[in-house]
């Protein structure tokens, strides 16, 4: 008999030795009345009982062209395959114990198992008893020619999974099934137990490959749980009658979150339209409101017609000389600062309502010197056209008060209040007051300049500043006397003021001679032109650039000058 070394493969456990051992051997039968080949390879003991042994004839096959290699000078031996002895009972052959098919199990297959013992209750073997070798992946094989002619082949995988696979003489593949690991979380190992097996003609038009995929399940538990191979006709393959059409259940893993960046718009047929009812509730508000005005109107006009208001109006016709000389006229400057006034206070306000309204901001920005300042690019540019508007504005003050026009806006006698109070009845009833805005405004709007310039804009730009990132963090105590709670219920009705005021100045400049007013504040004329009007129009245009251009695209560019952008 001649001996034939076995190829040593991977090793079973991290850092170990190749496997098999070194000098592991098969011997090789030198005639055909030779004694079966016996791989010597450890064989793990086992406390569980032999099952009976099953005697079958086995040949090594040595080469595909059943011709062996001789040596140099010797003919080459022809080693026929070995005759069926019925008195022989064949070598037993212990399978390479592999991974556990559970985390924390047992090695697999189960410590004792043979050919024999595999070939009438375990998945794992072939029909015969095989002799084993390893492939260059460190996997047992083992191949044997059973008294039929057919060649099976079982393995065990790098998972530590059995697979058998045979071709009989007939060359029909067959497959035995084992039970695997679960589909899902906690539950049974898949197949289920008990699975009833399906035949299927062999003369299907099904290719075979096709019908070894659907053998699974062949392997069908007995009653005492032991798997055993299901006894199917020669002429037909076995597959599994459970239902894998249905999806496996699942569990929903990720969320949309508090503000998604996208959202699906609503289909149109899904938006709820306005009825009927609605529609003739909104034509009642509005008429309701026309007679409110209209009755406010003709009240406020019966009013001044009593004779003590006529008196009132004697004394108070709406404006009062200031007690400081003041020049006439509105210089170049004062243009141009109403100019930025206004297109900054539009970005201010887009900006701001944009913050409010932002579920997920598109971009942020970081200071370079302060990682953990990191804010959305809206407050970012928020805040930048804060410090802007309030340069603009420390501007207008000081020369303001440098050329002497602050008694223009500033009260100086306590007759503005009854004047204030005249001006206002006057708009109301439409008999406009006598309007001179060129040497002196009427009281309403001193005040209402006066408001907006000193107490509006300071509050706002104190609040915004309290909610903003620049406010102290360590300055505890000052923080406890002006809560940020405070600033943020403040900093919103005085956006609302400035709105209100916006919508009634441009109002009153458009019904009280629109082209000496704007004259007035672009082209610095008491003339009624259309120089003031196209300088107006331009102005708006510009408005409307800023306003269409205050977007991430444009403001990322100029915010990486001053910090880090970043998208999340």
């Amino acid at each position: 008999m001649a001996e034939r070394m076995l190829r040593r493969g991977l090793p079973r456990t991290p850092g170990g030795e190749p496997w098999p051992p070194g000098g592991a051997v098969v011997v090789v039968p030198g005639t055909p009345a030779a004694e079966p080949p016996v791989v010597e390879s450890p064989v793990v003991e086992s406390p569980v009982a032999e099952s009976p042994v099953v005697e079958s004839p086995v040949v090594e096959r040595a080469e595909r062209d059943e011709t062996r290699r001789a040596p140099e000078g010797v003919a080459p031996q022809v080693v026929p395959q070995a005759e069926r002895d019925e008195t022989r009972r064949p070598a037993r052959t212990t399978f390479r114990r592999g991974l556990p098919r559970t985390p924390g199990g047992e090695p697999w297959p189960p410590a004792g198992t043979t050919a024999e013992t595999a070939s009438v209750g375990e998945p794992v073997s072939s029909r015969s008893t095989p002799s084993s070798s390893l492939n260059d992946q460190g996997v047992a094989e083992a191949s044997s020619v059973d008294d039929r002619g057919a060649v099976s082949t079982s393995s065990v995988d790098d998972r530590g999974d059995a697979e058998v696979s045979s071709l009989d003489d007939r060359g029909e593949i067959g497959a035995s099934v084992r039970r695997g690991l679960p589909r899902t979380v906690g539950g049974e190992p898949w197949p289920p137990a008990g699975t009833v097996p399906r035949e299927t003609s062999a003369t299907s038009d099904v290719p075979v490959a096709g019908r070894a995929e659907e053998s699974l399940g062949a392997m069908a538990p007995t009653a005492t749980g032991t798997p055993v191979a299901a006894a199917s006709a020669p002429s037909t393959v076995v597959a599994t009658t459970a239902d894998v059409s249905t999806p496996l259940p699942w569990s929903r893993t990720v969320w949309n979150g508090r503000a998604p960046r996208h959202v699906a718009a609503a289909p149109a047929s899904a938006r709820p339209r306005p009825t009927w009812t609605q529609g003739i509730a909104v034509l009642l508000g509005a008429a309701a409101l026309g007679i409110l005005a209209g009755a406010a109107i003709a009240f406020v006009r019966t009013l001044l017609s009593l004779p003590f208001m006529q008196d009132f109006l004697m004394a108070f016709p709406g404006e009062y000389e200031p007690a400081v000389h003041v020049e006439p006229g509105f210089a170049p400057w004062i243009g141009w600062q109403h100019f930025f006034n206004v297109f900054l206070m539009v970005l201010i306000i887009r900006s701001g309502l944009t913050i409010r309204t932002e579920k997920r901001p598109t971009a942020f920005w970081t200071p370079r010197n302060n990682p953990k300042g990191k804010v959305s690019l809206t407050i970012w540019f928020h805040q930048a056209l804060d410090v802007l508007w309030l340069v603009n504005g420390v501007i207008f003050v000081v020369l303001l008060f440098t050329t002497g026009h602050w008694a223009r806006i500033v009260p100086t006698s306590w007759e503005v209040f009854p004047n204030a109070l005249s001006a206002a009845l006057q708009y109301v009833s439409f008999d406009w007051p006598h309007e001179n805005g060129w040497n002196n405004y009427n009281s309403l709007q001193q005040l209402a300049y006066f408001a907006t310039v000193f107490l509006a804009a300071p509050l706002a730009a104190i609040t915004g500043f309290r909610m903003s990132g620049m406010w102290p963090k360590k300055a505890e105590r000052l923080s406890k006397a002006y809560p940020i709670e405070w600033a943020r219920a403040l900093h919103f009705p005085v956006m609302l003021y400035f709105v209100a005021f916006i919508i009634a100045h441009v109002a009153l400049v458009m019904l009280t001679g629109f082209l000496r007013n704007l004259n007035h504040m672009y082209a610095s004329q008491d003339a009624v032109t259309w120089t003031g009007f196209w300088v107006f129009v331009a102005s708006l245009v510009v408005i409307a650039v800023g306003w269409v251009a205050a977007r991430p695209l444009v403001i990322a560019p100029i915010a990486k000058l001053f910090g880090n952008v970043s998208g999340r």
